[in-house]
């Protein structure tokens, strides 16, 4: 037989075509993981309602502007005195120069206040959110890592911190705090008490890579512990840190509308959803508008977030074996 009519490949040894990297495995779990997502309706419906509020967050001075109205300008053409300040016209005033309609008594514009209220929930909710976050995977990298002392005066406080009754705490803060910037407050304070849950997800990630073979290598061959952490642990513990964080912030949104509800968030005339909920319990029969719009929107953020979460979660899910 001639060596032009020889199978291809017949003279290497089998494991060199079995070590080529296939076509699918190039992309590597991210690869799988953006697959295995985009499989899931509700997890894409979920990220577009997040796009959504997102850019209404980011883009509310433009939006607002469209409208025509600013946050805080008052329209009292647009409710009747007569009628204990109700919004004139059908759905609390709703018309091609309102589009929501208007808040009663004051007139003020709901779209733009709506919109602005995006800007401040969300903000707060997101810096509160990497607060959380950048403590907790320090937290919980070092406790993991270097464990002995370290994780046990980390895994103390990380206790400590989660038996505190930090609601309580954030009420009598806000109540306290009066002459101080109510926005940076609130983020600073929020963020507090949210790490540990996320610490503990990443010390026990931490644990497991800790004692993997590649990471082992990488000591003998003498690595310094930054480039162990940086190039082999924080890259493992990012899928479920990713997952996670897209739990925490529905939580940081809830928690800045409750205590804007109790009035202890951003002071009036600043729009946040949770003090507009709060000013629309007393017109929740005569104007239901007021009340169902800033509801609405805060179900709808909250929601969304929670269903991504839970999709990423099971998606980085090491048990699951999808990534």
């Amino acid at each position: 037989m001639n060596s032009t009519d020889t199978a291809p490949g017949a003279g290497r040894p089998p494991a060199a075509d079995a070590a080529k990297p296939s076509a699918a495995g190039r992309g590597g779990p991210w690869r799988l993981a953006a697959a295995e997502l985009r499989r899931r309706t509700s997890a894409l419906v979920a990220l577009g309602v997040v796009a959504l509020f997102a850019v209404m967050a980011t883009a509310a001075p433009l939006l607002s502007a469209l409208g025509g109205w600013g946050p805080d300008e008052f329209d009292p053409s647009a409710v009747d005195p007569y009628l204990g300040g109700l919004p004139i016209g059908p759905l609390g005033g709703m018309s091609s120069e309102h589009w929501l309609g208007v808040e009663p008594v004051t007139g003020r514009d709901l779209f733009a206040r709506v919109v602005h209220g995006a800007q401040v929930s969300l903000l707060i909710a997101f810096a509160a959110t990497a607060i959380v976050v950048v403590t907790g995977v320090a937290a919980g990298v070092a406790a993991g890592w270097f464990g002995g002392r370290t994780d046990t005066v980390l895994s103390r406080l990380m206790d400590l911190t989660m038996s505190f009754p930090s609601l309580i705490f954030m009420i009598a803060m806000m109540s306290v705090a009066r002459d101080v910037n109510r926005i940076l407050l609130m983020t600073l304070v929020i963020g507090l008490f949210g790490w540990p849950g996320i610490a503990r997800v990443v010390r026990g990630q931490t644990l497991s890579l800790k004692h993997r073979e590649y990471v082992a290598a990488a000591r003998v061959s003498g690595a310094s512990h930054l480039r162990i952490l940086t190039r082999d642990v924080l890259p493992g513990v990012a899928g479920p840190v990713i997952a996670y964080t897209t739990l925490i912030v529905p939580g940081m949104i809830a928690t800045e509308a409750a205590l804007s509800y109790l009035g202890v968030g951003v002071r009036p005339p600043t729009p946040s959803w949770g003090q507009m909920i709060a000013e629309s319990v007393a017109f929740h029969d005569t104007d239901p508008m007021y009340f169902i719009v800033p509801s609405l929107c805060l179900f709808l953020t909250v929601l969304a977030f929670t269903l991504l979460g839970d999709a990423l979660r099971d998606v980085f899910d090491p048990r699951g074996g999808r990534s």
